[in-house]
């Protein structure tokens, strides 16, 4: 069970998160801010897995907030969560130490799966967000050449259609979903879906999806 703080000062958006996160079962939410400070504090007598932290919060920052707790705790680890892009906050939260910058829009089940890669140690952005640091030369995220190298060694045996498929089991798509993306059957999509889950050697969906984040394969 991952333990998780949620810091948002949008009391529908706080409950909203903790509503669905107690319809899974492999995440808890053990303590709730509503502020930066508050935040700090529940920190200390929580010691959560993970930190959900909104960056636009009443006193101190959302990025404060996270330097403060890294202080407490060099390795907590800290998704950002915004209703925005904005580059300052990008490299700031970076700076400060964050593991993932995520947009409030975000599918619940692609968020549970970078839950799951950011308590397994990976770092997670935003799609939006590679191109800044990109253009920025932060050195955060690999060239996209590199990127395709890697797959192509390391997945050589997934093909392009299962590439696909798997960007969209990462988007957290349904089968069903995924055969409309793709206008195929539904069974095509169960059988694609399958072939990736024993090439990449994990046991289900939620698996390969968490691999492929936390490989850089999407």
């Amino acid at each position: 069970m991952i333990k998780v703080l949620i810091v948002e000062d949008h009391k529908l958006m706080r409950v909203g998160l903790k509503s669905l996160f107690d319809e899974l079962d492999d995440i808890e939410v053990v303590s709730e801010a509503q502020s930066g400070k508050e935040a700090v504090e529940k920190y200390k007598i929580t010691h959560p897995d993970i930190v959900l932290m909104d960056i636009g919060l009443p006193d101190i920052s959302g990025i404060e907030a996270a330097k403060r707790i890294l202080e407490l705790n060099s390795n907590a680890k800290i998704i950002m969560l915004t209703s925005h892009i904005s580059e300052q906050d990008v490299l700031d939260s970076l700076h400060a130490g964050a593991c993932a910058y995520v947009m409030k829009d975000i599918n619940i089940e692609v968020l549970r799966m970078i839950i799951m890669t950011i308590q397994d140690g990976a770092m997670w952005l935003d799609p939006q967000v590679v191109p800044i640091l990109r253009e920025k030369n932060c050195g955060v995220v690999p060239p996209r050449q590199m990127s395709r190298a890697v797959f192509k060694e390391q997945h050589a045996n997934l093909t392009k259609r299962e590439y696909e498929v798997l960007k969209l089991v990462v988007d957290g798509k349904s089968n069903n979903e995924i055969a409309q993306e793709l206008t195929i059957s539904e069974h095509t999509a169960k059988a694609h879906v399958c072939n990736i889950i024993q090439k990449l050697v994990v046991d289900d969906r939620t698996q390969a999806a968490v691999k492929a984040l936390k490989e850089g394969l999407v």
